[in-house]
């Protein structure tokens, strides 16, 4: 992924027309008596914000409503857990704009890729019941299709923990949606990227277990690997060993959803109009990767179900496996399924989802038994899921995700020119160092200028740049790029030799690019 993907986005205003619509969407709707927690409530009302804000500005204040109406969002449902039981589940907003169906905390959202750790789930299961081994080459479990061989990876054995952990060194990032009257392809047609598959073939490109690099394909062979070893689909194996066992009534891995679907959160684009008509919703044929439609209701018992199921307290999963899951898998930033971070009780695993006309987070404390679950039906919605999660992590307030306060520094002045230059990629910064960086900022060389007293970074050779805003005189955030963090390195000899590039525990140095010559 690199900088350029993140720099043409830009808001537009809202049509007084659209506004009009989305003003209606304010208030919880059908909310659920005893599962509206007040402090949630408070958050919601009053405690939105963004990630990176100026020291001398206050917390804006934002409430659901009018963020809901400047992203043009028009359906949410949010559940929040404290010590692992939930305590709040409510529908915000509208299943499709311009009607009055109201979201409840029961209405079916797409969530993208939190589909991935659902899945993961279910190979634990499968797991603790002896089916299947974490190490054992996937090729082993595969009846109807095989991991080729690769020339860039020799001899090389694919696992399941590789492949939850997107450690295995295969390619396909992510997978295109279908609209209504496109013919969906099957799951190896998805493995051979042939037609009606809109992805390249899912094939070896580096070697198992050198970096962590986020395979949607990699999930697809796990997929394939659980049914072919059950001779059940996904959507059985699923119901069985998570949906049933967690009370997860209304979800389904169904591809396509069927179009009488009740309760059903309809697909919005960066307008707020309806998409994806005449059915009002894509499908997402690649389920383990991206196809999982769920409730907020539902979503929550998943989140406390491995939070007990971690702690111990549970039937879900042994506990030893649910501390697997919870742990990362070196080179990666994810454990088996789930990304982590932080410690003690910061300690939280999640995810994100994003599929074209949908945004879905889950978090969860593991010590604590805090967490939350948020979901939208708008192209918009992960700005919005963004503003949402500071203020309930806010809310639970033990300092994960704090606001990021910038200060005021006059770029002009001759110490600053030396941030400016070339610089490139160091190789020997190990992989286990680099983590989530190898993935989300996998920049070979960066560009650092000041423009108009401001400095910001680019891809050499092109023209899109995003801002450097300083936390400290050698310290800057990157807003546009997940508040990725950058440190400029000035040595002993007074020398801006070397820059980092932060992401939580992950570190990347770049080192500056020595001029070849007069």
């Amino acid at each position: 992924m690199t900088l350029s993907h993140y720099f043409d986005q830009r808001p537009r205003l809202l049509s007084g027309a659209l506004a009009s619509v989305l003003l209606l969407c304010s208030a919880p709707a059908n909310a659920v008596p005893g599962l509206l927690d007040a402090s949630t409530q408070t958050a919601l009302a009053r405690g939105l914000r963004p990630t990176v804000i100026p020291l001398d500005e206050p917390l804006p204040q934002w409430s659901l409503q009018e963020r809901m109406l400047h992203h043009r969002i028009p359906g949410v449902a949010i559940a929040v857990l404290r010590d692992g039981k939930v305590v709040h589940s409510a529908g915000y907003g509208l299943l499709e704009a311009g009607t009055n169906a109201a979201v409840d905390a029961d209405t079916l959202f797409s969530v993208g890729s939190v589909s991935k750790v659902v899945a993961a789930a279910t190979t634990l299961g499968l797991v603790e019941n002896g089916t299947l081994e974490l190490d054992r080459d996937v090729n082993d479990y595969l009846s109807s299709w095989q991991v080729p061989a690769s020339t860039e990876a020799a001899d090389s054995v694919v696992t399941l923990r590789m492949l939850m952990s997107h450690t295995s060194g295969l390619n396909v990032h992510g997978f295109a949606d279908y609209l209504p009257k496109e013919d969906l392809p099957t799951l190896v047609q998805v493995l051979e990227g042939t037609a009606p598959a809109k992805n390249q073939a899912v094939r070896l490109i580096r070697p198992p277990g050198e970096r962590g690099d986020y395979s949607g394909g990699g999930v697809m062979v796990e997929q394939l690997v659980l049914e072919n070893a059950t001779g059940e689909p996904l959507e059985s194996v699923a119901r069985e060993l998570v949906f049933d066992p967690l009370d997860m009534h209304r979800s389904t891995f169904a591809s396509p959803l069927p179009a009488g679907t009740p309760n059903v959160a309809k697909a919005h684009d960066e307008n707020g109009a309806t998409t994806a008509l005449p059915r009002g919703w894509e499908s997402f044929p690649e389920q383990a990767a991206s196809g999982l439609w769920t409730t907020g209701n539902d979503l929550a018992a998943f989140v406390a179900g491995l939070i007990d199921s971690y702690r111990g307290d549970g039937q879900f999963l042994h506990k030893s496996l649910a501390v697997q899951m919870m742990t990362e898998v070196s080179p990666s930033w994810h454990g088996l399924g789930p990304r982590l971070d932080g410690a003690g009780e910061r300690r939280i695993f999640h995810h994100g989802g994003s599929n074209d006309s949908y945004r879905a987070w889950i978090e969860g404390y593991l010590e604590t038994g805090d967490g939350f679950v948020i979901l939208t039906n708008g192209a918009n919605g992960g700005a919005l899921t963004t503003e949402i999660r500071n203020a309930l992590s806010d809310s639970i307030g033990v300092g994960v995700n704090p606001p990021i306060r910038t200060i005021a520094l006059d770029m002009r002045a001759p110490s600053y020119v030396d941030y400016t230059g070339i610089f490139d990629a160091d190789p020997m910064v190990p992989m286990d160092h680099r983590r989530a960086l190898a993935d989300i900022f996998d920049v070979e060389a960066l560009e650092v200028r000041i423009a108009n007293g401001r400095l910001s970074a680019g891809v050499p050779g092109r023209n899109r740049v995003s801002p450097l805003q300083p936390v400290a005189p050698n310290r800057f955030v990157l807003p546009d790029l997940d508040a990725l963090q950058v440190e400029f390195h000035r040595n002993a000899l007074g020398e801006v030799s070397s820059l980092s590039v932060e992401h939580g525990a992950a570190k990347m140095r770049y080192r500056r690019r020595q001029p070849s010559g007069p």
